[in-house]
């Protein structure tokens, strides 16, 4: 398997090894199952389970699964399908909740040190409590509870006595710490609700900045690799280990997380766009989303490429959509069997071509890549051609098709455009042309000389098909004005949807299937739309980019 390059993470890793700090490594990649996983979750991905491969050791997936009122057994299946997808696979299986004894136990023995005391402060008590950045905070006047009240009443709350935020465990550290994550941090709360894992079982739940480290320190994680958000709390991650007394002490270490132009990174952002239907599901193909990026046609190898390229920062960072795109195009071009497709036909009746004659034309199946071998196309007197390969008054430099212009179809011969039909309301139905047997393709004719090749497909064969073109789904809003959210700033033609046809050999496509049609770009064949008689072709990326690495 190909590495990143060299980065500060794993420079860290392996001084660790070549100081004994450690004499393995394990990472974990440690979602919340409450959303699908998006391609900012891939880097961490790839980095995670890359990092452990290359110093030959084991990484985790584990749900991060303390909050029953977000999580859902849907996200928790979506995101091994993700991960599996994109080429890796996990040593251990965990999850949060299976631990949930085992934190119980580390938050009693917090108690028991006087570290830890029962709050009934409200949430809005506790954080008109908590102060500011530039103002300390001041103390609850629970804070002084004896270890045995505590006890008793953190045993009652498990035990269900109280209802939804009546009572809270909080750490006991410093209320005038300039950190605010140390001035009493909450790390129990209580929520009657079913967990998808552990059913009625529990009616408190850890909160994520106690857990997380526990969690770490239970499966000998020795390189706990988060994003930059998570920096402040690293003080409290530390104290939670050593104040619980865990054998294992992880190392947390941060990196600059992955933004994109043009695309939202949040889940809850995401979760809204499902919920409010501005798309039609997490895996839409405009939804940054790894199921979405799957159903658009992206692979996990041009993810995985951009992944390495993009490294690990200590800084935030936004990364061009471009860039993404470019790992597709390198990745596709070698792969994709090339095709043509007309999305806005427009029939086109080769007036002297013998009628009820078929010839089948050789073409490559992908000139880059000359071992997937030759297809057969047939040719017939009727054709489709794009809407757009046609004007009746064309400027200069149009080089396309137009009145008493002649153009090469590709892969076939020269046509001459002679005759415009237009229905009753003066738009062009149908166009008559005349083609040169002399100019066949393939056969060294080297005549007269043409400027403009076109694509077709033959009327008499074609296979009706779906295409859905994508725009961003989200338009730059880096000049977000004051008073306007993310959804004001939803691209409205970011789907394009157009009825045309392709080629007969593409009646037996399957499901994510990808071609290169000519002249539009890459496309894959969607997983959703596909039936017996209707085929649906996703735009993975445009032909061209003006990107370079």
């Amino acid at each position: 398997m190909e590495h990143s390059s060299s980065n500060f993470i794993r420079n860290i890793v392996k001084e660790d090894l070549e100081t004994r700090k450690h004499d393995h490594v394990i990472t974990r990649f440690p979602p919340e199952p409450n959303g699908y996983l998006h391609i900012g979750h891939a880097k961490s991905i790839v980095l995670n389970f890359e990092l452990a491969d290359e110093f030959k050791g084991k990484t985790n997936l584990r749900f991060d699964d303390t909050n029953p009122l977000k999580e859902d057994i849907e996200y928790v299946n979506s995101i091994k399908e993700d991960v599996k997808w994109l080429g890796f696979d996990w040593d251990g299986l965990f999850f949060a909740s299976d631990y949930f004894e085992e934190m119980y136990n580390r938050a009693v023995l917090l108690i028991k040190k006087g570290l830890a005391y029962v709050d009934d402060l409200t949430a809005e008590e506790i954080r008109e409590y908590r102060g500011t950045l530039t103002a300390p905070g001041k103390e609850s006047p629970y804070r002084e509870r004896s270890a045995e009240e505590n006890l008793d009443l953190f045993e009652r709350m498990r035990s269900g006595e109280f209802g939804d935020g009546e009572k809270v465990l909080r750490a006991k550290i410093d209320m005038s710490s300039p950190n605010i994550n140390l001035r009493d941090p909450i790390l129990y709360r209580i929520a009657h609700a079913t967990h998808h894992n552990t059913g009625d079982k529990w009616c408190i739940y850890p909160m994520y900045a106690f857990a997380h480290p526990i969690e770490d320190a239970i499966e000998d994680v020795t390189h706990s690799i988060c994003t930059l958000e998570f920096e402040d709390q690293r003080p409290l991650y530390n104290w939670v280990i050593e104040q619980c007394e865990m054998e294992s002490k992880p190392q947390q270490i941060e990196f600059g997380r992955l933004n994109l132009t043009n695309t939202v990174m949040s889940k809850r952002k995401l979760k809204q766009l499902v919920d409010e239907e501005y798309v039609d599901g997490w895996d839409d193909p405009r939804m940054p989303t790894i199921s979405g990026l799957r159903r658009r046609g992206y692979t996990p190898e041009a993810i995985r490429a951009f992944c390495r390229e993009i490294g690990v920062a200590k800084t935030t960072g936004t990364v061009d959509t471009a860039m993404l795109e470019h790992f597709v195009r390198e990745d596709l071009k070698l792969k994709a069997p090339r095709t043509m497709g007309v999305v806005k036909p427009l029939k086109v009746v080769i007036t002297n071509y013998p009628e009820g004659q078929v010839e089948m034309l050789d073409a490559e199946i992908n000139p880059e890549n000359p071992e997937m071998g030759i297809r057969q196309i047939p040719f017939s007197r009727e054709i489709y051609i794009e809407q757009d390969d046609f004007m009746e008054n064309p400027p200069k430099k149009y080089f396309r098709l137009f009145p008493g212009n002649e153009v090469r179809l590709k892969h076939a011969y020269f046509i001459k455009c002679e005759e415009v039909i237009k229905d009753e309301n003066g738009n062009v139905i149908e166009l008559h042309c005349t083609y040169d047997p002399e100019t066949k393709s393939g056969t060294g004719f080297t005549g007269r000389k043409v400027k403009g090749t076109i694509h077709w497909v033959d009327a008499a064969h074609a296979v009706p098909a779906e295409f859905r073109l994508y725009e961003p789904l989200i338009l730059d809003n880096e000049n977000e004005e004051e008073g306007t959210t993310f959804l004001d700033h939803v691209n409205p033609n970011s789907l394009e949807i157009l009825h045309g046809f392709v080629e007969p050999n593409m009646k037996e496509v399957n499901p994510q299937d990808k071609f290169q049609f000519f002249r539009h770009g890459y496309f894959n064949v969607d997983p959703k739309h596909l039936t017996k008689d209707h085929i649906t072709f996703n735009l993975i990326v445009s032909l061209k980019s003006s990107f370079k690495l």
